[in-house]
């Protein structure tokens, strides 16, 4: 399967029986009016055959980049139908108050390319909680947020990979040269048994050795 980083938490998942585009960002120009920046490349020319959103923020559910009309599976939960099959749709919060101040997010999980996929969207929770770790199960690669600010940092990553078992752990939603207002990937990479550096925005799984310890798939930003 091929792993393409967008910037931000936005990848498409390529695999011989379909293309699965997650978290699609659009016009991102109003955060500099509030002197954040966002400089990464817009979503052009991108097609799937089915499209999630974890949930409802700007910089996560643009659908209308994503070219063509694929299904979207957005912001909520359970076990959903799709063209690639059942999807889990785990329930959590963007924060550490129930949601209350910036609302729900959905970690889905999914098989392709004949790999179990966990993407955790903008989880922002103190910890996973047991009945959505069980729920989640054990995933072969699992996107994180690290960069701390309305997510989680790299501490709470890392106990995340360790407690879902995942081969490898691609790092998401990090401050890099195109934004400036997360905490860089340094200190999730401390915590962590090794890294693959990419050199490029995408990678094929195939490539990737299999560790004992979750290992880390850093990707160069777009």
């Amino acid at each position: 399967m091929r792993v393409e980083w967008y910037g931000q938490s936005a990848f498409a998942l390529r695999a011989p029986e379909a293309t699965v585009f997650i978290d699609p960002f659009g016009q991102m120009e109003g955060l500099a009016e509030r002197g954040m920046q966002f400089d990464y490349p817009p979503i052009e020319g991108v097609t799937a055959d089915l499209l999630l959103v974890t949930h409802e923020h700007f910089d996560h559910n643009a659908v209308e980049a994503i070219d063509g009309d694929p299904p979207v599976l957005r912001s909520t939960a359970g076990r959903l139908q799709s063209p690639i099959g059942e999807v889990l749709a785990v329930a959590s919060e963007h924060d550490e108050a129930a949601g209350t101040e910036r609302g729900p997010n959905t970690i889905f999980v999914l098989h392709l390319g004949g790999l179990r996929v966990a993407h955790f969207g903008d989880f922002g929770q103190a910890f996973l909680r047991d009945e959505q770790a069980a729920a989640i199960g054990r995933v072969d690669l699992a996107f994180l947020p690290v960069g701390d600010g309305p997510t989680i940092g790299a501490e709470q990553a890392a106990a995340i990979a360790a407690t879902i078992g995942a081969r490898w752990v691609v790092p998401m939603h990090y401050r890099t040269e195109r934004v400036n207002f997360l905490e860089p990937v340094d200190g999730f990479l401390e915590r962590m048994d090794g890294a693959h550096r990419a050199g490029a925005t995408s990678v094929d799984t195939d490539a990737l050795a299999v560790r004992a310890a979750p290992h880390v798939v850093l990707l160069d930003a777009p």
